[in-house]
């Protein structure tokens, strides 16, 4: 019998690995929450699969100008909001890629999708009562990243 993987595990510490690997921050890994209302900005993928589902990383928009130019090397006050939200986008793309990787089980070989940003603070996920949403806050001081992933 194969162990059902822990998604929360591996979506967490793929998120904390594409963080510091263009960053250079590295981001400590909270329990889980209940909480599932979005930040300011949200990155959202899409994750087609026998076992798919969406993930979502959400940050108020000085945490992520803080990431952007850590990212590109691009002082803060020379970024633009299309930047941010590139590197907000790549996040969850880098996000996904390394969970995929990470998850041996075949039922787990899902699709990406193109991400985008969605814009509002307090938008909360409603689901199906037979949906997972998994939530978990990364934080290194005052630079936090919201994940959700919902199954």
């Amino acid at each position: 019998m194969v162990d059902k993987p822990d998604l929360g595990a591996i979506f967490s510490e793929a998120l904390a690995e594409a963080v510091s690997t263009v960053t250079g921050v590295y981001l400590d890994c909270g329990p889980p929450e209940d909480d599932t209302c979005f930040e300011e900005l949200t990155g959202v993928m899409s994750l087609r699969g026998s076992k798919g589902g969406v993930l979502f990383i959400s940050a108020n928009e000085p945490c992520i100008w803080m990431l952007c130019s850590g990212m590109t090397g691009v002082p803060e006050n020379e970024l633009s909001i299309k930047d941010i939200e590139d590197a907000l986008c790549e996040f969850v793309n880098m996000t996904a890629g390394s969970a995929k990787l990470r998850l041996s089980d075949p039922d787990y070989m899902f699709a990406l999708s193109t991400p985008f940003i969605i814009r509002g603070k307090d938008v909360t996920i409603a689901t199906k009562s037979s949906s997972q949403a998994i939530s978990r806050v990364l934080r290194n001081g005052g630079i936090f990243l919201k994940l959700i992933f919902v199954a």
